[in-house]
């Protein structure tokens, strides 16, 4: 008997698998749990049609993963650091500074913890931070760390 499962089973397979098992296992234990559903037509149409809503979602979260990395590709962000007499900068640049930063200056939103540094920004240059906005897509960030009057 062909079923589809609602839930995870052990063994079996994950939720929304199409898989074949013997009616005895459906009707005696995967029916009565809810842990699964007879695939008909209807069923086998409805499944169809969640997995290419869920495609066609990731396809369009990719495009806009994808156009926002050019958009930071194309920008230069400054940061304003306070510096010692001597001119060393007081501690250092975060992802946090990073984020709000693009905010401020851009009106570009981005998890703090998706930004990453290669190594800490404890002086005054220019940086390169890669932000990671979805799977295998990811965006370079050029950030000048200058003194602050």
């Amino acid at each position: 008997m062909k079923v589809i499962l609602t839930q995870d089973v052990k063994s079996q397979g994950k939720k929304g698998d199409l898989i074949t098992v013997s009616d005895g296992y459906a009707v005696n234990y995967l029916f009565p749990k809810k842990l699964a559903i007879e695939a008909d037509a209807a069923a086998i149409n409805d499944l169809k049609n969640k997995e290419a809503a869920k495609k066609f979602k990731i396809e369009e979260q990719t495009k806009e993963a994808k156009a926002l990395a050019e958009k930071l590709s194309s920008i230069k962000l400054e940061i304003l650091s306070p510096a010692s007499a001597d001119g060393r900068m007081y501690g250092s640049v975060t992802n946090k500074d990073i984020a709000d930063a693009l905010e401020k200056q851009h009106g570009i939103v981005i998890d703090k913890k998706k930004i990453e540094l290669s190594a800490p920004i404890k002086s005054f240059g220019d940086y390169t931070a890669t932000a990671k906005l979805y799977t295998n897509v990811a965006g370079k960030i050029a950030i000048s760390v200058n003194k602050q009057n």
